[in-house]
């Protein structure tokens, strides 16, 4: 644990510096300034605590659980090379190295990307945990669709439009973050674009393949989202197909409102939920049997109403406290998980 321990303290150090820069470098990105000064080089430490307590109805159980416990160091070292490097100290009670990448801006308008990171897929896997409308992620951006991996993307953005624009590919080992010495035959890929087509709207597609064993697994997504200082409204919907017939094609669909309440004391604002997500049965594209070619369920097909309230200290998404109520309905021959049944979940989220 030494080395973690050495890590945290060189972030505590570091921390005084935050209030020098710049909002835009959280995400490794090139301050929005033409002639840098000394302290837009300065390191910026951000981070998100979540801490929670479920309570299943079904089984009368529950418990406390710390589900992130996340710090992340980001910078530049030049105008057009920036970095990023995120760990998570509590995964659910496991240390994670999440982010560590270094991103160069060669030409106006362009960025290059390498090192592990967030596979660009999907619009709600691809939230960080302090950006979640709701306590529990999706289906989508937990079973489903939910990659971090070690490659190299490229991205051409246009915010300057008359219609905002940002495109995304990449390539990626499909070994995960812990599998990296492993050699490749091929590499997987992940395509992005995102619209703003209207004030409020944004579009989004999105095209990944993978191939964590033996099988080719395809996914498409679509999602588009309105949103307003009042409303939050969202919609996704994610296909994923497997090559040979080795599982059934998986449907998953995401979609959700919130509506913003403000608040004049003791809280800043409140906001008021609905979700409904689903997924048929789905398979990782792991444990292949070698006599049939098919692959075995990881999670069987459900369906999922969730309701409830955030208060927000401040802004959203700073200091958030969360009440979820999740009713679980699974299809007929569906084996719940442990952690997958219904549960009243009261969150309490910190983002600094």
């Amino acid at each position: 644990m030494n080395k973690w321990t050495t890590l945290v303290a060189l972030l505590l150090l570091t921390v005084n510096l935050k209030s020098q820069v710049c909002e835009s470098v959280v995400d490794g990105k090139k301050l929005e300034t033409e002639k840098m000064e000394t302290k837009d080089y300065m390191p910026a430490i951000h981070g998100t605590i979540r801490a929670k307590y479920e309570y299943q109805t079904a089984t009368n159980e529950s418990r406390f659980q710390v589900r992130n416990a996340r710090f992340s160091l980001t910078g530049n070292v030049l105008p057009i090379v920036a970095y990023k490097a995120e760990i998570d100290l509590s995964d659910q009670g496991v240390i994670r190295m999440l982010d560590a990448y270094t991103r160069i801006f060669p030409v106006k308008h362009v960025d290059f990307t390498i090192g592990q990171m967030r596979v660009p897929f999907t619009i709600d896997a691809h939230r960080s945990p302090h950006l979640l409308f709701f306590a529990n992620r999706s289906f989508i951006a937990k079973q489903v669709g939910d990659v971090r991996d070690v490659g190299a993307t490229l991205a051409y953005s246009r915010k300057d439009y008359q219609l905002p624009f940002v495109l995304e590919a990449g390539l990626f080992n499909g070994a995960g973050l812990t599998n990296q010495k492993e050699w490749h035959k091929s590499l997987n890929y992940s395509v992005k674009g995102q619209l703003w087509f209207a004030d409020g709207f944004n579009l989004t597609l999105s095209n990944q393949m993978i191939k964590p064993e033996a099988v080719r697994i395809q996914m498409y997504d679509i999602g588009m989202y309105y949103n307003n200082k009042k409303i939050h409204v969202e919609a996704e919907y994610l296909f994923k197909t497997y090559s040979g017939e080795a599982f059934n094609n998986v449907h998953a669909l995401n979609t959700f409102a919130c509506y913003y309440i403000p608040l004049k004391k003791f809280f800043h604002q409140m906001s008021v939920g609905l979700r409904y997500d689903m997924m048929t049965d789905h398979s990782d594209g792991k444990n292949i049997d070698e006599d049939t070619y098919i692959l075995p369920i990881t999670d069987y097909g459900r369906h999922r109403i969730t309701g409830g309230v955030t208060f927000s200290f401040s802004k959203k998404f700073v200091a958030d406290i969360r009440l979820n109520y999740e009713k679980y309905f699974y299809n007929k021959g569906g084996v719940p998980k442990a952690s997958e049944q219904d549960k009243i979940v009261v969150e309490f989220m910190t983002r600094f």
